[in-house]
């Protein structure tokens, strides 16, 4: 049964998870990198509907990939001198 992402609800990391279909260590990992932007609330993180529909948006994913090619290119310049 799938759940539809509501725009101004408030969503829990878990609720997260379960929507994404993801496991905890990457929704941290997302919230690190900020490719989530979150609330932390009683030490806890709320996240809104609309930040998990822009992180599914096909335009954050074009972003992801010319970011993890910019610094494949970076990596590669790097160890190239080796």
């Amino acid at each position: 049964m799938d759940q539809e992402i509501k725009e101004n609800a408030v969503y829990t990391t878990a609720e997260t998870e379960a929507l994404l279909k993801v496991s905890p260590s990457t929704i941290k990992r997302l919230l690190k990198r900020g490719l989530i932007r979150a609330n932390k609330v009683g030490g806890q993180y709320r996240i809104l509907g609309k930040e998990i529909l822009r992180l599914v948006s096909p335009d954050l994913e074009q972003k992801a990939v010319k970011s993890y090619l910019k610094l494949k290119k970076r990596v590669i310049e790097k160890i190239n001198p080796w």
